[in-house]
């Protein structure tokens, strides 16, 4: 690939993929371009939890348009691995998903916190599923917070400055 090279800036890449097909390439992946970013400017990371295409498609470019820097985790597997790996400044976790769900993940992941092995960050539930129950459901798991879908912009964005100081707009 070649490299962008801007003044006072760096060459990050978002979304990093946490899963390839049998020829290292995802061919579901969103199309992502690599951002520039000023240089001493903190870029707040995010590790998006979905399965589903169209809804990867729609955080991811959610989250780049907020100056974030966006991960991916097809299941909670994969963000388990992703998290011990590099922690996030913060989760959005889908509920349903194959292998380990949502709510087994935030677990796992919070209890890899109480242990001290993994860094603290919140963990925001994302999901489709609304009731009390469902929102009671997240939060005993040890979410932050239960976010509906389909998203929206300016609900996303508002529940992402409660917990991240998001870079100013251009």
């Amino acid at each position: 690939m070649d490299k962008l090279r801007l003044p006072g800036a760096v060459l990050l890449q978002a979304p990093v993929w946490l899963s390839a097909g049998a020829d290292g390439t995802d061919a579901d992946a969103p199309d992502t371009a690599p951002r520039a970013v000023p240089l001493g400017r903190h870029q707040p990371q995010v590790l998006l939890v979905e399965d589903n295409h169209i809804n990867q498609v729609v955080a991811l470019e959610f989250l780049s348009l907020m100056g974030l820097q966006a991960r991916l985790a097809k299941n909670g597997l994969e963000a388990l691995a992703a998290c011990a790996d590099a922690a996030p400044d913060l989760v959005l976790m889908d509920i349903q998903m194959p292998g380990m769900d949502g709510l087994e993940c935030a677990r796992r992941l919070r209890a890899l916190q109480r242990e001290g092995t993994l860094a603290p960050f919140p963990i925001l539930a994302l999901t489709a599923h609304a009731l009390d129950a469902d929102v009671a459901a997240s939060i005993d798991a040890g979410m932050d917070e239960h976010l509906t879908k389909p998203l929206d912009f300016v609900a996303l964005r508002t529940r992402l400055q409660r917990w991240l100081k998001l870079p100013e707009p251009n």
